[in-house]
């Protein structure tokens, strides 16, 4: 997709309530500056191993977060803590985790690519590209068995539209009538590659949506207005029966692949386009526009600012996890007799 066929913020058709406005610009500016203090610890080598940002995609996770219900669940790619953040994970333990301390979501042995809260519905970030979607069809059938009118919602990237995973989980999806929205954060790049030079179609998840009778939705991934309308209509359409859906939602991100990746592949004339369209930015001008003023926001900024600092230093205060820990959550040999 061109970046010249994207909405403009000025140019979206509706609007969500102020209220719900200032929540999604808290959320983005949370997720951003929690990832900028990620790299900058990451430069100083305190977070290991590969970081994956999601800085300048923040838009997505607001609005998909802010039109979920507390306990839907959410399945999630290795480019992750923004969703984290936006389902309401205590930055302190999510931090604590990416530092590798004891204190850490998941005691320090998940790292940044591995990320859990069931507590808060965040059933997995995978760094096997697609392996959610299928295991996201399995939470969606429970919620289905069990009549509890929860709906999983699964973000992926596009590159995963090109693995057997994706047709497979929308193919059973569609025919068991399962509440779960699939929902595609094309940033244009799969890894070092963009994703146009290696797919067949212009939108890699929405022109496939029709081969399984789902409707071929594409939205603005860097208008959380958007992202949030077209999510909550789609939840709940699954949550009363209606079924899955699939949205490609198109974004870029600011940086490379990951931390380590100083993307030179990229040509800086697009990136500085889409840096253009910046959602922080774009929105902050949305809603001053709505008369939300820049004390009011800047305070915000200030506050947020203020939590990283304190979870930051709360995190690295934690201890570093036992030497005992390597033997925890493992199986004992490569047998199959744990499946008996």
């Amino acid at each position: 997709m061109s970046i010249d066929s994207l909405h403009t913020p000025e140019a979206t058709p509706k609007e969500v309530s102020k209220e719900t406005a200032i929540a999604l610009y808290r959320t983005m500016s949370t997720a951003r500056k929690f990832e900028q203090r990620v790299h900058d610890l990451f430069l100083k080598d305190l977070v290991k191993g590969p970081t994956h940002l999601g800085i300048g995609q923040e838009a997505i996770a607001a609005g998909v977060a802010a039109a979920m219900r507390e306990d839907d669940y959410s399945f999630i790619t290795h480019r992750g803590h923004s969703h984290l953040v936006a389902r309401g994970t205590p930055l302190a333990p999510l931090m604590a985790e990416l530092l590798g301390r004891d204190s850490g979501l998941m005691r320090g042995k998940g790292g940044s690519t591995h990320l859990i809260d069931a507590e808060r519905g965040v059933l997995g970030s995978y760094a096997i590209v697609g392996a959610q979607l299928v295991i996201a069809n399995g939470a969606a059938w429970s919620a289905q068995y069990r009549d509890s009118g929860q709906v999983t919602v699964c973000v992926f990237g596009d590159g995963a539209t090109n693995t057997g995973a994706f047709h497979e989980a929308l193919n059973l999806a569609v025919i068991w009538n399962l509440p779960v929205v699939f929902l595609c954060e094309n940033n244009l790049y799969s890894r070092y590659t963009r994703v146009d030079s290696v797919t067949a179609v212009d939108n890699p998840a929405a022109d496939r949506a029709c081969a399984y009778g789902l409707a071929s939705t594409v939205i603005d991934g860097n208008d959380p207005d958007e992202v949030h309308l077209t999510v909550a209509t789609a939840i709940e359409l699954a949550r009363t029966g209606g079924g899955p859906a699939l949205i490609e939602a198109i974004t870029f991100s600011h940086g490379g692949h990951s931390g380590a990746d100083p993307a030179g592949y990229r040509d800086p004339g697009e990136v500085r386009a889409w840096k253009d369209l910046d959602p922080l930015v774009t929105y902050r001008a949305r809603l001053k526009s709505r008369g939300i003023t820049d004390e009011v926001l800047n305070g915000i900024d200030a506050e947020i600012v203020a939590q990283i600092d304190a979870a930051t230093e709360e995190a690295m205060a934690g201890d570093w996890p036992a030497v005992s820990r390597l033997y925890t959550n493992v199986w004992s040999d490569g047998g199959h007799a744990w499946r008996n």
